[in-house]
């Protein structure tokens, strides 16, 4: 699935709701995910891990939808390498 498509399914399905939330309101559910993706990094469940990574990406799309930004263009800069040094892999310094 493109980023596209999923930023579209993820506003046929839950912009409503969102629009309602605001961008505030939806953020905040997004790091809550991010928390608990955090958590499955903790256990050896392959499969909770992936089911909290699609949430978290899922609410990313909303946060993007009620926000107005179109995940592939913001994702474009990262399409050929690093986006700061243009290597794959990146040459940056690490932080």
């Amino acid at each position: 699935m493109r980023l596209h498509d999923l930023q579209e399914e993820i506003d046929a399905t839950f912009g409503a709701r969102d629009r309602v939330r605001g961008v505030d309101g939806t953020f905040r559910w997004f790091v809550e995910e991010v928390g608990e993706v955090a958590k499955a990094l903790r256990t050896p469940d392959p499969a909770a891990l992936e089911h909290e990574v699609g949430d978290a990406l899922a609410w990313l799309a909303s946060v993007a939808n009620v926000a107005g930004v179109d995940l592939e263009r913001a994702a474009a800069r990262f399409a050929r390498g690093c986006p700061r040094c243009g290597g794959r892999p990146c040459t940056c310094p690490a932080a």
